[in-house]
Parts: C-alpha cells; sequence; structure tokens
C-alpha cells in the first residue's frame, strides 16, 4: 500500500540556542507535547523549521533527534528543500538514513522553472528516493508555482504521494483534489491554516499546519471532529483558530509562532538572524489571542 500522508501534522519550530545553535533538550519536549496532544505526524526542517539556515550537519541531527523521540507513534515527515536537484536528492537519502517516514520537497526557490522543469525536477527526486515524497507548493514564499496540471501529473508516480497546498488559495487547492481524486492513495493537504476545515470538506486528507505548533490540540480538533461527523464543533475550532493564523501577519516568519511557544513555557529561542522578535505591543496582542483560544490549563 502506498503511504499516505493525512491528519493533522505540526511543522515543527526549530529550538535554539541564543547562539543559534539547536537546543536538543527543547526539540525533544516539543515532540512529546505534540504528540501527547494528538497530532498525527511530525515535519521537521520545514518553513516553520527555519530549514534555509542549517547547514546538512543539523539537518541530519534534527531528523535524527525527532524520530528517536517519536519512537514510530506518528510518522516523520523531513523537509528536504534546495535549488538543485542533486542537492535535494542528498537531502532525501541523508532523512532516509535517518529514519524518516516520508519527505516534504518545495519548489526550487529563486529561480523562475517552467512547468515541464518542475515535473521534471520532482520526477527525477521521486526515482532517486526511497522514501514517499510530499510535493510541497508555496508560491507566496518562492513566486513559483506547482500547476494542478503538473499535480495530477506527478501524482500519477508511485514514489508521489500527496502535495501540501500554502498558497491560500482555495481554487487551487481543489483544483489539486478535483484532478487527483481518481489516484489511490494521493493526499491533498491544506498549507493555510485558515482553510483547514475547509479543505477537509472538498477533500482534502489533512493539514501542514504551523499554528499546531501553539495549540495542537485546537488543530487536531479540527480534523477529529470532521472525521467523527461533528461538522458544527469542527467549524466552531476553525473560527478559534482563525485568529492566531491571522497573527502571524504581525511579524517575519516564524517569529510569531515562536513566540507564541516561548509564551507558553516552552524555551525555543528566537529566530535565526535577521529575523526580529515582535515588538512589545504585538507581543502583548498574540499572548491576548492565545489565551482567548486555548482552554483553561492546557498548552
Amino acid at each position: 500500500m502506498r503511504f499516505e500522508p493525512k491528519g493533522i501534522i505540526p511543522p515543527i519550530v526549530t529550538p535554539l540556542n541564543p547562539d543559534e545553535t539547536l537546543n536538543e533538550p527543547v526539540l525533544r519536549q516539543l515532540v512529546n507535547h505534540f504528540i501527547a496532544q494528538g497530532v498525527h505526524g511530525l515535519f521537521p526542517v520545514g518553513t516553520t523549521g527555519e530549514f534555509y539556515g542549517l547547514s546538512e550537519e543539523e539537518f541530519d541531527r534534527i531528523i535524527r533527534i525527532v524520530v528517536e523521540e517519536t519512537a514510530g507513534r506518528v510518522p516523520v515527515y523531513a523537509g528536504c528543500n534546495s535549488i538543485a536537484t542533486k542537492n535535494v536528492v542528498r537531502l532525501v537519502k541523508m532523512a532516509k538514513a535517518a529514519g524518516a517516514d516520508a519527505v516534504s520537497v518545495l519548489t526550487p526557490m529563486f529561480v523562475s522553472q517552467t512547468q515541464a522543469e518542475i515535473y521534471e525536477y520532482y520526477r527525477a527526486i521521486a526515482e532517486e528516493s526511497e522514501l514517499p515524497v510530499v510535493i510541497y507548493n508555496n508560491r507566496p514564499k518562492t513566486n513559483v508555482m506547482v500547476n494542478p496540471e503538473t499535480v495530477a501529473r506527478l501524482a500519477e508516480l508511485p514514489q508521489i504521494v500527496g502535495v501540501k497546498d500554502s498558497t491560500g488559495d482555495m481554487t487551487n487547492t481543489g483544483e489539486y483534489i478535483r484532478l487527483t481524486r481518481h489516484i489511490e492513495g494521493f493526499s491533498v493537504l491544506v498549507g493555510r491554516d485558515t482553510l483547514i476545515l475547509s479543505g477537509l470538506h472538498y477533500g482534502a486528507k489533512g493539514a501542514i499546519a504551523s499554528c499546531a505548533n501553539i495549540a495542537p490540540r485546537l488543530v487536531a480538533d479540527i480534523y477529529e471532529k470532521f472525521m467523527a461527523g461533528d461538522y458544527e464543533g469542527a467549524l466552531e475550532d476553525q473560527f478559534r483558530l482563525a485568529p492566531l493564523r491571522l497573527a502571524c501577519n504581525m511579524g517575519s516568519f516564524p517569529a510569531v509562532i515562536k513566540e507564541g511557544l516561548c509564551y507558553e513555557g516552552f524555551n525555543v529561542g528566537k529566530c535565526m538572524n535577521p529575523i526580529q522578535e515582535l515588538t512589545a505591543p504585538e507581543k502583548e496582542k498574540l499572548y491576548a489571542i492565545i489565551r482567548d483560544i486555548q482552554p483553561a490549563g492546557v498548552n
């Protein structure tokens, strides 16, 4: 059977010490916290994990820690992102050796590709990969788009098992679903936290949700309630989550996510330079949102 990406998968922040080295104890703490809160997978070294500032040695260490601490309780998706195909292939092989269950591959950054080149990029990576591959489309960050027709072609390849759509464009997400709905085992995952329930109603299999770092139980409840047929409860939870996701616009990503975790008592540190902290008024606004959306006594 094909590996099936599904459920709520937090793209884990990378906890950092003041000198920007990895804070390993806090990373292990987060893994156990997220799993205890009911998430369905873990995704280290993605955009929220500041992959762009990590060395290959740090990449390898983070994956190994998350795999070790997870101990098979949920799947681990490793972010394998670079511009050149050969570099991504090397990261995929490292993720396999580290014990990851699947990989997420972002479109190449900086350079602009044709759809034919994007298809060849993912086809070549899938051919070399021994792990299931999730396409990661994040046009707002990369200015590169994987068109629905290209995703539909790639979905026919057995090693490519899903796509994460972070465009925030529900029409695009819907087209991903419509054009791949006949392909058994292929999953479309929502990458915009305000659209999780919309995507589930349309046929998405889950979400890679950055706000699940701060509110893992709340985000997992959207999925769990939907799957149980409690659509009103799922909608209410989606409404509760929305202000937190909208608050992410206050700072350069992922500053809000890290600040929220620090407020909850997780010493994840600050973002890598040059990303700066939120201002004092922005922090207070974020803290108020977190207090409002979280049940008493729940981080």
